[in-house]
C-alpha cells in the first residue's frame, strides 16, 4: 500500500534515504533541468563566435536538448516504474556530470552539440520529482503540490539567465558549465542522502509497461491535459530559441543585460505557481489550465499590438513575457497532475510520456524560432509563432471541457 499523505509527512526525514524525499530536495532536482535549460542562453552569441559557427548552429543546442530530453522521459517513466524512483535518477544524474564535462572540452562545435543532447538525461529530476509526488499524493492534492514545487524551482529560469550572463562577461561562456557540473554534483549528493524510494516496484516486466500507453493515448482526458501543456508551453520554448537573437541582434544587448531580462517569464511563472498552489484544490485542474492557455494568449496578443502600432521595443518585448510566465505556472502544474491521475498506477509512464511529448514539440517550436527570425531585424515572426501555439493549447482545451460535458466526466 502507498503511503498516504499524512503517512508522507509523517516518515520523511530530512537527509534520511530511508524515507521519502522532502519538498526542497524534489524542487532541487527539478530545479537542475532549468538550471541546465537556461544558464547559457546570454552566451549563445559568444559561443558562436568561439566555435566559429553560424548563430543557427549554436542555437541547435537548445532545440537538440529538448528533443532529447523528451526522448530520454519516454523511457525513464516506465524505468522508474519498474526498477524504482530513486536508481534511476540517480543514474540519470552521474551520467548528465560526465556531458557537462564534455560539453566544456569538447573542441568543435558538432562535439559540443553531442554531448549538450546527453546532459537532456537531467530530465529524470523533472519526471521524478512528479511521479514522486504523484506516489505520495492523490490528484488535485498532487497538483497543488506541483505547484507548489515548481513555485520553488521557477525562481532558477528567473536568477539562472542573469547569473550566467554575468559569469559570460566575466569569465567566458565555459564559466557557465562548470555552475552546472558543480550544482549536478551537489544534487546527486542531496538525491542519495534524502530521497528514499516512493514507488513500489512492478514485476510485470519492463514490456509490460510500455504495453500501459495505449490505454493512455485513447485517453482523451490524457490528450487534453498533453496537448495544453505542449502548446502553452511551446510558447515560453520559442522564446528560448528566439529571445537570445533578438536581445543581441536587434536590441543589441550585452551578455549580462540581456540576462537581467530573459529571466521575466520567471517572475511570471512564480506568480502563475503560486497561484496553482494556493487554488488548484478549489477550482479543479481543467479551470486551471484553461485559465492559463488564455492568460498566455492574452499576452501574445498583447505584445502583437503594441509592436504593430510601432511601440516596441525591448521593455515591451520582454516585459510582456511575464504573462507567457503566469500562463504556464498555471497551466503545467495542473496539466501534469491531470496526464497522473488517468492512470494513478502508472504514474511515472504517464509523467515520461506526457514530458515526451511536451519536450518534443518544444523542441520543434523552438528550432522554428531560429528558423523563421532568420537575419531579420523585427521581432515579430517570433511573437506571432508563439500567439499561435498558445492559441492552438486554448483550442485543445475548448475540444477536451465540450468533451467532457458530453460524456458527464469531470
Amino acid at each position: 500500500m502507498q503511503p498516504t499523505e499524512t503517512d508522507h509527512i509523517t516518515r520523511s526525514n530530512f537527509l534520511d534515504p530511508s524515507t521519502p524525499p522532502s519538498l526542497f530536495t524534489l524542487t532541487f532536482v527539478a530545479a537542475m533541468a532549468a538550471v541546465s535549460m537556461n544558464v547559457f542562453l546570454p552566451s549563445l552569441p559568444g559561443m558562436a563566435l568561439y566555435f566559429n559557427a553560424d548563430y543557427h548552429l549554436v542555437q541547435l543546442s537548445v532545440a537538440l536538448y529538448l528533443f532529447m530530453n523528451g526522448a530520454l522521459q519516454i523511457v525513464v517513466g516506465p524505468l522508474s516504474d519498474r526498477f524504482g524512483r530513486r536508481p534511476v535518477i540517480l543514474s540519470g544524474f552521474a551520467i548528465y556530470i560526465l556531458a557537462t564535462m564534455g560539453c566544456i572540452f569538447a573542441p568543435t562545435i558538432q562535439i559540443f552539440l553531442g554531448f549538450r543532447m546527453l546532459q537532456a538525461t537531467v530530465a529524470v529530476g523533472m519526471v521524478i520529482s512528479r511521479a514522486a509526488i504523484r506516489d505520495m499524493v492523490p490528484g488535485e492534492r498532487a497538483a497543488s503540490m506541483i505547484g507548489y514545487v515548481t513555485m520553488g524551482m521557477s525562481l532558477v529560469p528567473m536568477l539562472a539567465p542573469t547569473l550566467g550572463g554575468f559569469l559570460d562577461q566575466l569569465y567566458g561562456w565555459k564559466a557557465n558549465f562548470w555552475l552546472q557540473s558543480l550544482t549536478g554534483l551537489l544534487a546527486l549528493a542531496l538525491i542519495w542522502r534524502d530521497m528514499g524510494e516512493t514507488s513500489q516496484r512492478q514485476f510485470g516486466g519492463f514490456r509490460a509497461q510500455f504495453r500501459a500507453y495505449p490505454a493512455l493515448l485513447t485517453s482523451p482526458r490524457f490528450w487534453g491535459y498533453c496537448l495544453s501543456a505542449t502548446f502553452t508551453s511551446g510558447a515560453f520554448f520559442a522564446y528560448l530559441g528566439g529571445a537570445p537573437y533578438v536581445g543581441s541582434e536587434i536590441y543589441g544587448m550585452e551578455p549580462s543585460r540581456l540576462g537581467i531580462f530573459f529571466g521575466a517569464p520567471a517572475a511570471g511563472y512564480l506568480i502563475g505557481n503560486f497561484l496553482s498552489g494556493r487554488f488548484s484544490i478549489r477550482m479543479g485542474m481543467t479551470r486551471m489550465i484553461m485559465g492559463g492557455c488564455l492568460i498566455t494568449a492574452a499576452g501574445m496578443a498583447l505584445s502583437i499590438a503594441i509592436f504593430a502600432l510601432g511601440a516596441g521595443n525591448e521593455y515591451v518585448f520582454f516585459g510582456v513575457m511575464i504573462l507567457v510566465g503566469v500562463g504556464n505556472g498555471l497551466t503545467l502544474p495542473s496539466a501534469n497532475a491531470g496526464m497522473m491521475s488517468v492512470r494513478p498506477e502508472l504514474a511515472g509512464s504517464a509523467a515520461g510520456l506526457g514530458g515526451t511529448l511536451m519536450m518534443c514539440g518544444g523542441g520543434g517550436i523552438s528550432a522554428l524560432a531560429g528558423m523563421v527570425l532568420g537575419d531579420g531585424q523585427s521581432a515579430m515572426p517570433l511573437l506571432w509563432l508563439m500567439f499561435f501555439s498558445t492559441s492552438i493549447a486554448v483550442l485543445s482545451m475548448l475540444v477536451v471541457l465540450r468533451r467532457e460535458r458530453t460524456l458527464g466526466l469531470r
